[in-house]
């Protein structure tokens, strides 16, 4: 099934390259383009598109500013050519997030993602207010630490720990550092599958292998990484009611 797409970048270039690589997907049909944010409100006002490939940083207004002017938010593809938006592209639930040169493969992805995509999945919001949406464990999310990168589904992050303002992220055999603290994590995790064992931890509870009893009325969790993770009291008696029948 068709979706209509729209391009917004202020690069004639760029939107004229991204329209020639789509051309090779059949299944996105591009009825429109703008160069500026003003444009691109207007046009998507005007069409209605189900997905918009969205440039970040654009004369006046960035495409962050445009989608908070949005009654209704479609599905989101960014193109930049820089990386630093990133985090904050996953926070407004993004679909993906191309860099600049685009790779045709990345492109390829994001489409089949879209295409998977329902009005339903993405949670399109009737209310700007509502972008801040819960993520799933289905989603993938932006992580950078230093040079490196990664793109990562949330069911594979096994394990967030506190590192002063910084969140450790436990995936693989990686442990990249982030500019986030747990709190903030907690309220965009989804409570039925990462629970916040401690002051210092939040675990993915599909990753637990072993619970046992600890220390003054604690658990101790062992995790499919080989961390071992103790739940205060206070959230033991918690952990016990949402694992019981």
């Amino acid at each position: 099934m068709k979706k209509t797409a729209i391009i917004i970048d202020d690069e004639r270039l760029a939107r004229n390259e991204l329209k020639k690589m789509l051309a090779e997907h059949p299944e996105i049909e591009v009825v429109g383009e703008a160069t500026n944010a003003d444009e691109g409100l207007s046009l998507i006002n005007e069409m209605n598109p189900e997905l918009i490939f969205l440039d970040v940083q654009m004369p006046v207004k960035t495409g962050f500013d445009l989608l908070l002017e949005l009654e209704k938010v479609p599905m989101v593809i960014f193109t930049t050519a820089h990386d630093a938006y990133a985090l904050k592209a996953f926070e407004v639930n993004a679909l993906d997030y191309l860099l600049k040169p685009i790779d045709p493969k990345r492109l390829s992805d994001a489409v089949q993602k879209c295409l998977a995509m329902d009005d339903k999945d993405m949670g399109f919001s009737e209310n700007r207010s509502e972008l801040r949406l819960s993520l799933t464990e289905s989603d993938q999310v932006f992580v950078k630490d230093g040079e490196k990168c990664w793109f990562v589904k949330l069911s594979e992050i096994r394990l967030f720990e506190s590192v002063g303002n910084y969140a450790k992220v436990f995936f693989g055999v990686n442990k990249p550092l982030i500019l986030k603290s747990l709190n903030a994590l907690e309220e965009r995790l989804d409570p039925r599958i990462f629970f916040r064992a401690n002051r210092k931890h939040i675990v993915n509870l599909r990753m637990i292998e072993r619970v046992e009893p600890f220390f003054n009325g604690g658990l101790l969790l062992e995790i499919r990484g080989g961390e071992k993770i103790e739940v205060s009291r206070r959230q033991a008696v918690r952990f016990k009611e949402m694992m019981s029948l």
